[in-house]
């Protein structure tokens, strides 16, 4: 039997280790590990024997050493969802989605948050090795190269809206954000309006470059050339939309109605609609985006375009654990994209002559 050596007795056997010990590839480990079925049994039992002789843990916790081995579920394992940022309401009914889908599979759920610094997305490489995760929803910026570290493992990524451009090498997910801007942005021409500002998401995005481009050429179409002094950008958080929509407000010719990029935002411009003494949709109409839970219980409630947070979710968990197992249903296409619907609600309504303050 093989045996490792290591620099020291405390230092954790990895799966390089293994791979070296048995002469395989470390994706071929990797692929023991996730139960995959194209290893040979011969080679499949030599990896076994060897997790099992150096006593290798897959997952990062401390052991007490009386423990028994974690047990795999019945067709089951893990799956990683990472993220940049988790804290949104997109993000609550995204995990919600893929952990409804991974139950659903017996496939537990593991949710990352990944920071700025190169240290820390080195970490998480590294946490989703040592856990032997079966797949990967990407949800944030990932750089090529730490992808092709996980990647090299035979661990699959797919990726979903609302983070970065798509990748034709990995399997995306997303909404039509164009058209669902341009829905929005239609639906207050519909109503009158013809001085319509909006709050943008994070301009590195594709979604929000998308939802951008569908605003403006919805306004162009009318007829109506798109001023630059309506345009805020926003980071798809309450305050920036705060910032953003109070700005222009203070405009000497404010905006009628505002479409912001994400319900989160919308709200934010609720907030600075109220600071400024007006009211929703008395003097300013708001559509969002996204139509989560919260946007009919605000008051007035939202009109918003809807996207299928959580069929996108599901949609995203089946193809992760297809393309983990090699299923010959496992999808080929590149990108994927759920058409989006308005939500009308009370948020929105003709304009009417604004209420000015009495000057002295």
């Amino acid at each position: 039997m093989t045996v490792l050596v290591t620099e020291s007795e405390d230092r954790k056997v990895t799966v390089a280790d293994i791979a070296a010990a048995a002469g395989v590839s470390v994706a071929t480990v990797s692929k023991v590990l996730n139960d995959r079925p194209d290893v040979s049994r011969k080679t499949r039992a030599l990896v076994q024997a060897l997790l099992e002789q150096h006593q290798y843990v897959r997952t990062p916790r401390t052991k007490t050493g009386n423990e028994p081995a974690p047990r795999r579920p019945p067709g089951g394992g893990l799956i990683d969802i990472v993220f940049n940022d988790a804290g949104s309401p997109w993000a609550a009914e995204m995990i919600s989605g893929v952990q409804s889908a991974a139950r659903a599979a017996r496939v537990s759920v593991v949710v990352s948050v990944l920071g700025p610094g190169n240290e820390d997305r080195r970490q998480w490489v590294q946490d989703v090795t040592d856990r032997g995760s079966q797949g990967v929803i990407l949800v944030a910026s990932l750089s090529a190269a730490d992808r092709g570290r996980v990647s090299q493992l035979g661990v699959p990524f797919v990726s979903v809206d609302p983070v970065g451009d798509f990748d034709s090498d990995l399997l995306s997910f997303g909404v039509f954000n164009w058209g669902g801007a341009a829905t929005a942005t239609q639906h207050l021409l519909d109503l009158g309006h013809r001085r319509i500002g909006t709050v943008t998401g994070p301009m590195r995005y594709l979604c929000s470059q998308e939802r951008l481009a569908g605003y403006r050429a919805t306004l162009e179409r009318a007829g109506i050339e798109s001023d630059p002094a309506l345009i805020r950008p926003g980071d798809f958080h309450f305050e920036s939309a705060v910032r953003g929509a109070t700005e222009l407000l203070q405009l000497a010719d404010p905006p009628t109605a505002i479409f912001a990029a994400n319900d989160e935002q919308a709200l934010g411009v609720y907030t600075a609609v109220q600071r400024q003494g007006l009211r929703v949709p008395e003097d300013l109409s708001v559509v969002g985006f996204d139509d989560v839970p919260m946007s009919q219980w605000v008051l007035p409630p939202l009109t918003t375009i809807r996207q299928p947070i959580r069929e996108l979710a599901e949609l995203a968990t089946g193809a992760l654990l297809q393309t983990a197992h090699n299923a010959p249903t496992a999808p080929t296409r590149a990108r994927t994209e759920l058409p989006t619907t308005l939500v009308v609600r009370s948020s929105t309504a003709p304009p009417r002559p604004r209420r000015t303050a009495k000057r002295p």
